[in-house]
């Protein structure tokens, strides 16, 4: 799968109310640049927020895989720069990663789609699993760990994660994808509070404007789109947006090319 087309098919299936213009692009390495190409100033590496759950290779691996599932590109800045990996490493630390609110007791054949995951490893044993597979397989088959492949092997690997064709123990590859991948999906389009869109940079890529606000006034205007500056639950409880007599936000239309 190439990152360009990746991005595009996966933009397919957002429900969205219209892609925003970003000022700037952010590669895979997480470096940013203008849309001319002259490089921006990034935050340094001591204001990124520790990782509750995973070690420092198993970070490596799911921020290396988030740039090739949501890449960045023309759009905007991808899974990568948006903090994903930290949403699911606190997802993974807490309730979730746990399978606590889950019932757990066998026995555990394979069920139909309809009801859902029927796993024996909690979530955070899925990844942990999977991710020292995953990088064995890499190795032994290319000499080196997922995070140091090159992109055209890195692209190979989640293909085979995806169609089940790369064998790990004892976590199914396609279960280790199918999870990896929608907690990419909730992590991108999050409110920013539980750690992941990070600026809203997911929120932004597809016009969705944040909290609910009143739409009275908006109601009669036809094909009319709705571009205002996303607002976060944050934002909100913090005091930094304006309100209606309600309660409501006040959303900030955005200005042309912004």
């Amino acid at each position: 799968m190439s990152e360009a087309s990746t991005r595009r098919d996966f933009l397919k299936g957002v429900t969205a109310l219209g892609a925003a213009a970003l000022p700037t692009v952010a590669d895979a390495h997480g470096s940013s640049t203008s849309p001319g190409g002259k490089a921006l100033a990034t935050k340094s590496v001591a204001e990124e927020p520790a990782y509750q759950f995973f070690s420092a290779r198993e970070a490596a691996f799911v921020e290396t895989a988030l740039a090739s599932l949501i890449p960045a590109d023309a759009l905007g800045p991808g899974a990568r720069e948006a903090g994903v990996a930290h949403f699911i490493d606190r997802e993974l630390a807490g309730a979730f990663g746990a399978n606590a609110r889950n019932y757990r007791q066998g026995p555990w054949p394979q069920g139909s789609p309809e009801q859902g995951p029927q796993w024996r490893l909690t979530p955070r044993e899925i990844y942990r699993e999977a991710i020292g597979a995953t990088n064995r397989h890499c190795e032994a088959q290319y000499g080196r760990s997922f995070d140091d492949l090159e992109r055209a092997d890195r692209e190979a690997v989640l293909h085979g994660l995806e169609s089940g064709s790369i064998t790990l123990e004892p976590v199914p590859a396609r279960t280790f994808f199918d999870l990896l991948w929608s907690n990419t999906q909730e992590g991108f389009f999050a409110d920013p509070m539980y750690g992941g869109n990070r600026d809203k940079i997911g929120w932004s890529l597809v016009g969705f404007p944040g909290v609910a606000a009143a739409y009275v006034d908006e109601i009669e205007k036809h094909n009319v789109p709705y571009d205002v500056v996303p607002v976060s639950i944050g934002e909100l409880q913090r005091g930094h947006v304006a309100v209606d007599a309600h309660g409501h936000p006040v959303h900030v239309r955005r200005k042309p090319g912004t």
